[in-house]
């Protein structure tokens, strides 16, 4: 099994829409969030400044309705990884059940060229920590 990191989020009334729930583009904007606190846990012991990610892909599937108030539990882990692109997948929870499912394909890049880098083991070992 993946090492699983997770955070609670609070909805509010800037994330609902006008269709009275939380709008697509929130939970783009809280899979950014997670995933930079995620890297930044991951990193903590070790930074590694002369990275950084883009999102190259989003897949996002919606399963039911977040309203003003839910507490949402977020987790996420590591895919597969290779080259230079790494999966991060999320799951966001409400009371245990299931409301969006989402991968996102990440390219990590030089922090100074801004070019496409390959992981490598010093990376790998940050994202897929020992089981």
């Amino acid at each position: 099994m993946e090492t699983i990191f997770e955070l609670k989020l609070e909805v509010t009334s800037e994330d609902i829409d006008d269709l009275n729930h939380v709008n697509n583009v929130v939970y783009v904007k809280w899979m950014d969030t997670v995933a930079f606190k995620h890297w930044s846990f991951l990193t903590l012991e070790n930074p590694l400044p002369e990275y950084i990610w883009v999102v190259l892909k989003h897949e996002i599937e919606y399963l039911k309705q977040a309203v003003l108030g839910d507490v949402i539990t977020v987790k996420t882990w590591v895919g597969e990884t290779r080259g230079f692109q790494s999966e991060r997948l999320m799951e966001f929870y409400k009371n245990n059940e299931l409301l969006v499912k989402a991968k996102t394909i990440w390219g990590m890049l030089d922090a100074k060229s801004y070019k496409p880098a390959r992981i490598r083991e010093n990376v790998l070992k940050v994202l897929q920590p020992p089981k």
